[in-house]
């Protein structure tokens, strides 16, 4: 029997066969056997995303979600954040209750363009704990749509689709493989008079279709890098070269109020990565590896990022790093776990003074190991 649900799974199908062989191929500069079975498990991990997160999406009672964990990496996530998204819409008043857990920065964003399943193409509105009023147990009550408040409060366009919460953290730990970091969050709708009818369908076929367009817009419907740099103006394509940290606007997905700079690292077998600069005075910085695939690194076994409370630093915040393919003995090592090729993202939240960039030096790894120092 023919059903809306059995034609939309049918398109998602095929949809998975066109990202096999388009994105996990030449298309996207992949030539490696290796390369390919990264971009599988990068796309495994997008569809546990798109299930998790999209399939079951009603504004009228949403649920909070984990976007990215230990083990569902996409988009860029962080070792020091734990994140969540919930659907909303002006047709409805929400109510977040939420607890800063330890976190040194957490803020709300609302994004707009995501009610299909797509990215996120505005960040239409942000509040920050620096708005908040949070009690003494690090409790907070944000109010989204609905009358406006002089406090705790966001108004929802008819634009606006989706919250995103973010919780950053500086310890000797990465927080993001820390089941006790994780905050108790919960989104009330405060006029909903009815449970939700049961799924149907067409609910299921809609929700099957915006699962597939989370996975289209993550990777088919996202052009290679190397055709999307010139307009990002935090990204370098040049390896081992960080572009002048900047704040990234209302760009989708980005944090209004941070400063963001990225680029390639390139290091043969024998070679690190010597990186100088300075922590400016901010609410929280890290620097973090990902893949070619904007998935960390392995946080959960190696040290694959570094904030400011785990990296060794004079008084004035003033640190070398060295990233490098095994422990070459002296302080700040980043374990590439032997990749080649990866991507190096800062992050540097309400910064209070200009952001310095860091400077980055390709040297011998013998260099390094025999005097046990940078």
């Amino acid at each position: 029997m023919e059903t809306a649900s059995r034609s939309a799974l049918g398109e998602l199908i095929s949809l998975l066969q066109e990202v096999d062989r388009r994105w996990a191929g030449e298309e996207w500069n992949l030539h490696s056997a290796e390369d390919i079975t990264a971009a599988h498990r990068s796309l495994m991990h997008i569809l546990d995303g798109a299930v998790g997160t999209m399939f079951e999406n009603d504004p009228a009672a949403p649920v909070l979600r984990r976007i990215v964990t230990p083990t569902r990496k996409f988009t860029g996530d962080n070792s020091d954040a734990i994140y969540f998204d919930a659907p909303v819409s002006c047709r409805h008043s929400y109510v977040l209750r939420g607890e800063m857990n330890g976190a040194v920065y957490m803020s709300v964003t609302l994004e707009e363009g995501t009610e299909n399943g797509g990215l996120g193409t505005r960040t239409a509105g942000i509040i920050n704990d620096t708005g908040l009023d949070i009690d003494a147990r690090g409790r907070f009550e944000i109010y989204l749509g609905g009358p406006a408040r002089d406090r705790n409060w966001l108004g929802i366009t008819p634009e606006t689709s989706r919250i995103t919460t973010r919780h950053y953290f500086e310890e000797q730990t990465c927080v993001a493989a820390d089941p006790a970091k994780v905050p108790l969050l919960t989104l009330q709708v405060l006029d909903r008079a009815a449970p939700p009818p049961p799924p149907d369908d067409a609910g299921v076929a809609a929700g099957i279709r915006r699962a597939a367009e989370f996975i289209r817009s993550r990777t088919i419907g996202m052009p290679p890098m190397s055709e999307t740099a010139a307009s990002v103006p935090f990204l370098s394509l040049v390896p081992n070269e960080f572009p002048k940290p900047v704040v990234p606007g209302d760009m989708g997905l980005a944090a209004i109020d941070a400063a963001y700079s990225m680029a390639p690292w390139l290091l043969g077998p024998d070679q690190a990565l010597v990186i100088t600069g300075k922590w400016p005075k901010c609410r929280m910085a890290n620097v973090c590896l990902w893949t070619r695939f904007q998935q960390t690194l392995d946080y959960n076994h190696r040290q694959v990022s570094l904030n400011r409370a785990q990296t060794r630093a004079d008084a004035d915040g003033n640190f070398r790093m060295v990233l490098a393919h095994a422990d070459p003995g002296c302080d700040n090592w980043i374990d590439t776990e032997g990749r080649p090729l990866g991507l190096v993202f800062w992050r540097f939240f309400l910064p209070e003074e200009e952001v310095e960039t860091p400077s980055a030096e390709v040297v011998k790894f013998a260099d390094i190991a025999v005097t046990g120092a940078v």
